[in-house]
């Protein structure tokens, strides 16, 4: 190979490595650019939940169909209608708005104020309904490699860490609750623990008995078919790229 041939060959080698990494660049400082958005956005709506006191209730703003809305959620609201609920695990980023769609897709690229990121947001099953809470609500959320959303969740694969934490705090618009946390696994989208109607009462136990079994860890929670439980779902990619998922699950004890 000639001499020119080589420089020809060396700055086409060198251009096409400036282009790649131009492009990987770019899609980082993308990237950052979203967790920096949604970072700002959040912790907008968080400052003005906690200054409204999320544990009062606002007998200003009734709805003629339900209870009071309590008072932190009523100004956000009026921010955007799609709120049912708030979620906050001590240690942990998770201390989040929770949103609710007719569809289980729009805040998985939407923000709080329905901006594209790609953090989306932590979001409630379309079928459950807020006011009359199910068996099962079940509540979705991104793993950020910034740590944000649900990435925290994965803190429960450590036992030490479980052990400290085995209750978090759950708010919809009318009630409060305390979450008792009975199941913590690894699973597939074969398994169906985002089920949300059942057709008696043994074959809703039998799906609790199923997750207590997927668990690892045993714990001394009471769940039984009188119960209703909250299941956090996020993606995981131990058993499976694609369908793999990392869920908590536990009771709702609903406080005062």
């Amino acid at each position: 190979m000639s001499t020119k041939m080589k420089r020809i060959l060396s700055v086409t080698l060198t251009v096409l490595c400036l282009g790649v990494f131009i492009y990987a660049a770019y899609g980082l400082i993308d990237t950052a650019i979203d967790y920096y958005k949604n970072w700002k956005v959040l912790n907008n709506v968080q400052e003005k939940f906690y200054a409204a006191g999320p544990d009062e209730v606002d007998e200003s703003v009734i709805d003629s169909n339900s209870d009071s809305i309590r008072s932190g959620f009523d100004i956000l609201l009026k921010e955007n209608e799609d709120l049912v609920g708030w979620i906050t695990i001590e240690d942990t980023q998770i201390d989040y708005p929770i949103l609710k769609a007719d569809n289980n897709v729009e805040y998985l690229t939407q923000g709080f104020y329905k901006e594209d990121n790609i953090a989306g947001s932590i979001f409630m099953d379309f079928r459950n309904d807020v006011e009359t809470p199910g068996l099962n609500t079940i509540v979705y959320g991104h793993r950020m490699k910034d740590g944000s959303m649900f990435e925290q969740l994965e803190k429960y694969q450590d036992k030490d860490f479980f052990k400290s934490h085995q209750t978090f705090q759950f708010d919809t618009l009318y009630d409060s609750y305390e979450a008792e946390i009975f199941a913590v696994y690894n699973t597939t989208t074969d398994f169906n623990y985002i089920q949300t109607d059942f057709a008696s009462d043994a074959a809703y136990e039998q799906l609790l008995t199923r997750t207590k079994e997927e668990s690892m860890y045993e714990t001394d929670v009471e769940v039984s078919a009188r119960d209703q439980i909250i299941t956090l779902s996020t993606c995981d990619y131990e058993l499976d790229d694609h369908d793999g998922r990392l869920v908590v699950q536990a009771k709702l004890v609903k406080k005062g």
